[in-house]
């Protein structure tokens, strides 16, 4: 029987508020403010994953710690993954680490193609990814983001055939876009928010805003 859960029930489960759902999993960054102390946290969270048997990505730079955690074998979110959250967030707590829930995002870049079949070869040879599913490619080390080719029926002369997906906490994409605006940015499309919207720069490069949503079809890996 799965364990998985929606992201309604990660983010209402006790001991989730550090982290954000966002398109690949559930993500928590956390201010350490050196190097010393970030790696101190590593060895913790590499402690209490080793004794859960569950183990997320870890990244730490020079000020923060990054973690997030899935579920590969359910494709989703699990039972798993909000025990472990809790406890890396008990463990942050101990050692007087505060999360930055503000910065949580995930980025994918979207490229639309005509021929599906010729086009997805070249972008897994070139950036060296993993097919996954018919559309999707994934950096097998999980550091650069998703490329997902979306088929269209007929080439596009008005726009860009490029473009990158932002995926941000869902208390957070009104600031997002908000921001985004002030900047210069303008509103291609917005027939399907709050699920997304579409936002150009001055000179017509289009980036999608996406909160993550509990109804998504889309599943991250």
């Amino acid at each position: 029987m799965s364990d998985r859960v929606s992201p309604s029930e990660f983010r209402q489960a006790d001991g989730t508020g550090d982290w954000r759902v966002v398109g690949d999993g559930a993500r928590a960054n956390f201010r350490t403010g050196d190097f010393s102390k970030g790696a101190a946290f590593v060895a913790e969270i590499a402690r209490a994953a080793d004794d859960a048997n569950h183990h997320p990505d870890v990244d730490l730079r020079y000020g923060s710690v990054m973690v997030r955690l899935i579920s590969h074998d359910v494709g989703d979110l699990s039972e798993r993954d909000i025990t472990l959250a809790a406890r890396i967030s008990e463990i942050a707590r101990g050692l007087g680490i505060e999360a930055s829930p503000d910065t949580v995002q995930s980025i994918q870049i979207a490229i639309d193609v005509v021929d599906l079949d010729a086009v997805l070869p070249f972008w897994e040879a070139v950036l060296a990814y993993e097919r996954r599913g018919g559309e999707d490619l994934a950096d097998p080390i999980a550091v650069g983001p998703n490329v997902w080719l979306q088929q269209i029926d007929a080439p596009r002369t008005e726009r860009n055939t490029m473009h990158v997906d932002v995926y941000v906490p869902r208390d957070q994409v009104d600031a997002r876009l908000e921001a985004a605006l002030a900047a210069g940015g303008r509103v291609v499309n917005d027939a399907s928010a709050p699920e997304y919207w579409t936002l150009a720069d001055p000179e017509g490069n289009e980036v999608d805003l996406a909160p993550w949503r509990d109804d998504s079809a889309w599943k991250p890996e």
